[in-house]
């Protein structure tokens, strides 16, 4: 059985003050699943795909320069209340505003520098996967410890 799915991506200035392995982490410790994982320098054109939403937005340009300035870990996490769950994890978009707990809480202080992002809806979910994925490169896998994360 498929579950839910989300896409998440330690942005460069994550990736730049080593964040990585915590971030991971954090999700493997709440009990969900990687079956994705890659780190890529975003072309400007992917940017501006994953970022579409805000094309006529004013800070547009310098969010794609930021997330094409550097390495990106993108990933795929999969489980039970995947979506939301990691919304919570992450925290507010606003770090200042992010409780702490919550990545953002604990590791940003900038907007535009908040370490991480993450899907905002199973529609956005689906597109950014499969932007940022071949399917080729989504290992489906099954955990030893499957029964003991979520009541079937």
């Amino acid at each position: 059985m498929i579950k839910e799915r989300t896409f998440l991506a330690i942005k460069p200035d994550g990736v730049q003050r080593g964040y990585i392995a915590e971030i991971i982490g954090r999700f493997e410790k709440k009990g969900f699943k990687l079956v994705g994982l890659k780190q890529l320098i975003p072309s400007k054109q992917l940017a501006q795909d994953h970022y579409g939403v805000h094309r006529e937005r004013p800070f547009f340009k310098d969010l794609v320069n930021f997330i094409s300035s550097g390495p990106v870990v993108a990933m795929i996490w999969e489980g039970e209340g995947v979506i939301l769950s990691a919304r919570k994890i992450i925290g507010a978009t606003k770090p200042l505003e992010a409780e702490p707990g919550t990545i953002r809480g604990d590791l940003a202080i900038d907007i535009g520098r908040n370490i991480i992002h993450g899907s905002d809806g199973e529609e956005t979910a689906k597109f950014e996967i499969n932007l940022w994925f071949d399917q080729h490169e989504i290992c489906d896998w099954e955990t030893s410890d499957s029964e003991w994360r979520v009541e079937s």
